[in-house]
C-alpha cells in the first residue's frame, strides 16, 4: 500500500491519501508534504499516521483489521497521545508532479 502525505507537523501525518490499496499489510508513506524544522527530523523518530486514517483508506475496519493485526506484530503500532499511529521509520520523499491549475489527489484529471 502507498500512502502519500501532504501535511505533516511533528512527526504526525494529518492529511493524505491513498495513492495504491495493494498490500496494506506493508504499507509505505511517500511525503510531498512542506517539512520545517520539528516536523521530520532524523532525531524525532519515525513519522505516524493515524490508525482511523488508515482504516478509512482501506475501507472499514473489517478490512484494515488483518493488516493491522500484522503491523501490531511486527511492532509497526505505536499509541502518541492516547492515538493508535503506524509507525513509519522510514519513507520517501516525492514532489508534487501536478500541474498547475490542477487539483492534487487520486481523483485529479491529467
Amino acid at each position: 500500500m502507498r500512502i502519500r502525505a501532504v501535511s505533516v507537523f511533528e512527526g504526525v501525518v494529518y492529511h493524505c491519501w491513498c495513492a495504491d490499496a495493494a498490500h496494506p499489510e506493508r504499507p509505505t508513506l511517500e511525503v510531498e508534504a512542506v517539512l520545517r524544522p520539528g516536523d521530520a527530523d532524523a532525531d524525532a523518530g519515525p513519522l505516524l499516521l493515524g490508525v482511523a486514517d488508515y482504516i478509512t483508506m482501506l475501507g472499514g475496519v473489517d478490512k484494515a483489521r488483518p493488516a493491522l493485526d500484522h503491523l501490531r506484530a511486527k511492532g509497526r503500532i505505536t499509541e502518541r497521545l492516547g492515538v493508535d499511529h503506524i509507525a513509519f521509520p522510514t519513507w520517501t520523499p516525492v514532489a508534487d508532479t501536478t500541474p498547475p491549475g490542477h487539483p492534487p489527489g487520486p481523483d485529479a484529471d491529467p
